[in-house]
């Protein structure tokens, strides 16, 4: 049995296949009112291997100049996230064990060369309130350590479906996208990945 570190938690099949194509339809309203954009790393200006884009009245960018940031507007259109569905926020209630409500949504298409590198979630102000990501289509290989890089970490295979938490002593637990498996889901028309990331910014 898979033995993960403490405050991690993975669920597979949470969302069966009916719900993960609602979801989809979801996202692909955010997705019209807020383009998908290839971010980029700071200082260097390196674009990232994932494309993405957020809903809720905050989300997570990043570019050369500016570095990781909360903003209220998407950076290329600069009109404000549209807002995070009732559909994620029931999710959130279900598994985040908080009172709060997730103030932002990242949304990450990967393709099948896309990757993660090992990083936190560590930008938000509240770093107590559990992070909640939903996986759709393609599946993922995931890695999670521990609060130290260079630690001990533990891969598993992500599904279509399947949501991961990071609360407690795994709020701040090092994870990653080692590599995509293409055609393991023909829930995306094109193939590829969602990640859905749902977080709470502030105290």
């Amino acid at each position: 049995m898979q033995v993960l570190p403490k405050g991690v938690r993975h669920i597979p099949g949470y969302l069966d296949r009916s719900r993960q194509e609602e979801l989809v339809k979801v996202i692909r309203d955010v997705v019209a009112a807020a383009p998908l954009y290839v971010p980029e790393m700071p200082k260097t200006g390196k674009p990232m291997a994932v494309r993405m884009t957020n809903c809720g009245s905050l989300g997570w960018v990043t570019d050369r100049d500016g570095g990781y940031r909360y903003q209220p507007h998407h950076p290329v259109t600069g009109a404000p996230w549209p807002p995070i569905s009732e559909f994620l926020i029931d999710i959130w209630r279900a598994v985040a064990a908080s009172d709060k409500q997730p103030e932002a949504c990242l949304v990450n298409f990967y393709s099948a060369e896309a990757r993660m590198g090992l990083h936190q979630d560590r930008d938000e102000r509240d770093l107590e309130t559990a992070v909640v990501s939903i996986s759709l289509g393609d599946s993922c290989l995931f890695r999670v350590g521990g609060r130290t890089r260079g630690g001990q970490t533990t891969s598993f295979k992500l599904e279509s479906g399947d949501v991961v938490v990071l609360g407690g002593e795994g709020r701040l637990a090092f994870h990653g996208v080692d590599r995509i498996y293409p055609n393991t889901s023909t829930l995306l028309k094109n193939g590829g990945r969602l990640n859905l990331t749902l977080r709470r910014v502030n105290l």
